[in-house]
């Protein structure tokens, strides 16, 4: 029996987007366990998509499943930001969960934009 696999890819314009982000001081240097509270709820999502489409939505993420339709929030993972910031926790969240189901281009990434969120301590 053949077992499905996937592979979610680096999104290359979501990380240099947080790069610029985060080199324009654009960035919440909070706790680990914040996300939870400072991730966009699914209507803000939805809002944010209305207003600025999908593409730019997909810029919010940092993870890509090109099994997933293009136009499914579904397709976009790992997000690491509020739509305004980069956020500290959700990275680290990010790389944390890259790590744990061996996406190993977005926990280096994850680890780069960590480290650069750290100089900003």
């Amino acid at each position: 029996m053949a077992t499905k696999t996937y592979e979610i890819k680096l999104n290359d314009s979501a990380f240099e987007h947080a790069k610029m982000l985060i080199a324009q001081g654009k960035a919440v240097v909070d706790q680990r366990d914040d996300w939870s509270e400072h991730q966009p709820t699914s209507q803000q999502e939805n809002g944010f998509i209305a207003e600025h489409g999908m593409a730019e939505y997909a810029r919010w993420h940092l993870g890509v499943d090109k099994q997933k339709r293009p136009d499914s929030k579904s397709r976009y993972r790992f997000p690491y930001g509020d739509f305004n910031s980069v956020h500290r926790c959700a990275v680290l969240s990010a790389e944390s969960r890259a790590g744990q189901y061996k996406h190993t281009d977005i926990e280096l990434a994850c680890a780069h934009l960590h480290g650069m969120l750290d100089t900003l301590l």
